[in-house]
C-alpha cells in the first residue's frame, strides 16, 4: 500500500468526522513508513525492537483494512443514494432505499470499529504475571479466603491452557495463606486478569465460626506484568542479598538449611523475600523475577497515566471498605462494585469460571478509553 506524500489514503471521505479523518491520515502516514521497516533486512538483528514494529504493523494494518471498507461504503451509499432518488422505475427506487438503509447501518458499525481501532494496544497484555494475594482484614478467615482465591485463579489458568507456578507461599495453620506468589504465563495472561488487582471482601461463615454467624474478611490482590531481563535493568551495586534458615512448619528438610533468600533493592527499598525451594540458588532465580516484574510496575505506572496507581495503590490497606469486589457466600452473589455487574453463581465463580467477569472488565476498561480518546468534534 503506497501513497504519494501528503495523499489521502481514500478520497471522498468527507462526510466523516474532520478530527476522526485527521487521525486516520496520520496513521496512514505512520503506516507507509512502518511497511518500509518492515522490509528491513536489518530489522531483525534487534529482536526487541523488531517485535514492536511487527505489533504496530499489524495494528496499523487492521486500521488501514477497516479504512478502507469504510470507504468502500461511503462510495456504496452514494451510488445507491443517486438511483433510490432518480430514475423511472418505482420498485427499483424501493429496492435501493432499502439498500441504502443497510448500508447507512454497515456505515455506523465500520465507523465503531475504526473508532475502537484508534486506541492502539497496550503491548503489556501479551505479557505473563506474577500474581501476589494477601490476606487482609479478618485474621485466619482471610487467610483461608486467600487460599481459595489462589485455587480459583490457578483453575482459571488451567481452562485457559495457562502454566502457573508458585514462587512462594506462607501458610497458616488451618491451610491458610498469609500470602502466596505465583506466575501465569500464556497468550494474553496480563491482558486478561490485569483489572483483578485490588481488594476482594468475602462475606460467608468462616469454618472457625461455632455460631454460624456470617462474618466480612478481605484480601488483597496485586497482578504484575512480568519483565523480561532486557526490559529493566538491575546493578549488583544496587542489591543487598542476605542468606538465611527458611521458615515453616517445623520438620521439613527446608528449615535445616540456609535456603532463603531476601533480596533488598537499595534505590527504591523494594524487598523480596523468597523461601519455598530447597535451593538458595532456585530462590535467588525466584526472587529476582519477582523484583523485576515490582520494578517493571513502578517504572510503567509513571509512563501511563490510566496506570498510574503504583503496585501499593493497586493492593490498598487490606481493609474491607476497599473492596473492587465482593463475594457473598450465603447468596451465592458474586458483584464487582467497579461496573455494578453482579452474578448469582459465586459457586461457578470460585472453580475458576471467570470469564464473564473478564470480560465485562475488559468491555468497561474499552468503553473508557474509547470516551476519554474520543477526539472533539
Amino acid at each position: 500500500m503506497r501513497l504519494a506524500p501528503g495523499a489521502l489514503m481514500f478520497p471522498g471521505v468527507s462526510a466523516m468526522l474532520p478530527p476522526m479523518l485527521q487521525r486516520l491520515e496520520e496513521l496512514a502516514a505512520r503506516f507507509r513508513d512502518v511497511d518500509a521497516l518492515v522490509q528491513d533486512p536489518n530489522l531483525v538483528r534487534d529482536p526487541k525492537r523488531y517485535k514492536g514494529v511487527m505489533r504496530e504493523h499489524a495494528h496499523l494494518s487492521a486500521v488501514m483494512e477497516s479504512y478502507g471498507r469504510y470507504k468502500k461504503l461511503l462510495s456504496d451509499i452514494e451510488s445507491t443514494r443517486e438511483l433510490a432518488s432518480s430514475g423511472d422505475d418505482h420498485d427499483m427506487r424501493e429496492l435501493a432505499r432499502e439498500e441504502l438503509k443497510a448500508l447507512e447501518e454497515q456505515k455506523a458499525l465500520e465507523e465503531d470499529k475504526l473508532k475502537a481501532l484508534l486506541i492502539p494496544p497496550d503491548p503489556l497484555e501479551e505479557k505473563n504475571i506474577i500474581m501476589e494475594i494477601r490476606g487482609g482484614t479478618g485474621g485466619e478467615e482471610a487467610a483461608l479466603f486467600a487460599a481459595d482465591l489462589f485455587r480459583m485463579y490457578t483453575r482459571y489458568a488451567e481452562l485457559k491452557g495457562w502454566k502457573y507456578e508458585v514462587m512462594n507461599v506462607s501458610e497458616t495453620g488451618l491451610g491458610g495463606f498469609k500470602e502466596v506468589s505465583f506466575s501465569i504465563s500464556g497468550k494474553f495472561v496480563y491482558g486478561s486478569l490485569r483489572w483483578e488487582a485490588g481488594v476482594h471482601r468475602v462475606q460467608r461463615v468462616p469454618e472457625t465460626e461455632a455460631q454460624c454467624r456470617i462474618h466480612t474478611s478481605a484480601v488483597t490482590v496485586a497482578v504484575l506484568p512480568e519483565a523480561e531481563e532486557t526490559e529493566i535493568d538491575i546493578k549488583q551495586e544496587d542489591l543487598r542479598i542476605d542468606v538465611m534458615r527458611a521458615g515453616g512448619p517445623g520438620g521439613q528438610c527446608v528449615n535445616t538449611t540456609d535456603s532463603a533468600v531476601r533480596i533488598t533493592h537499595l534505590p527504591t527499598g523494594l524487598v523480596v523475600i523468597q523461601q519455598d525451594e530447597k535451593s538458595q540458588i532456585k530462590n535467588k532465580a525466584k526472587a529476582m523475577r519477582v523484583l523485576r516484574a515490582r520494578l517493571f510496575e513502578l517504572e510503567e505506572s509513571k509512563k501511563q497515566a490510566e496506570r498510574s496507581a503504583a503496585r501499593k495503590s493497586m493492593v490498598g490497606s487490606g481493609d474491607r471498605s476497599e473492596r473492587i469486589r465482593t463475594y457473598n457466600f450465603p447468596q451465592n452473589r458474586v458483584t464487582d462494585h467497579r461496573i455494578n455487574l453482579t452474578l448469582y453463581k459465586l459457586d461457578q465463580v470460585m472453580q475458576g469460571s471467570l470469564d464473564e467477569l473478564v470480560e465485562a472488565l475488559n468491555v468497561s476498561a474499552r468503553e473508557e478509553q474509547l470516551k476519554n480518546a474520543a477526539p472533539a468534534e
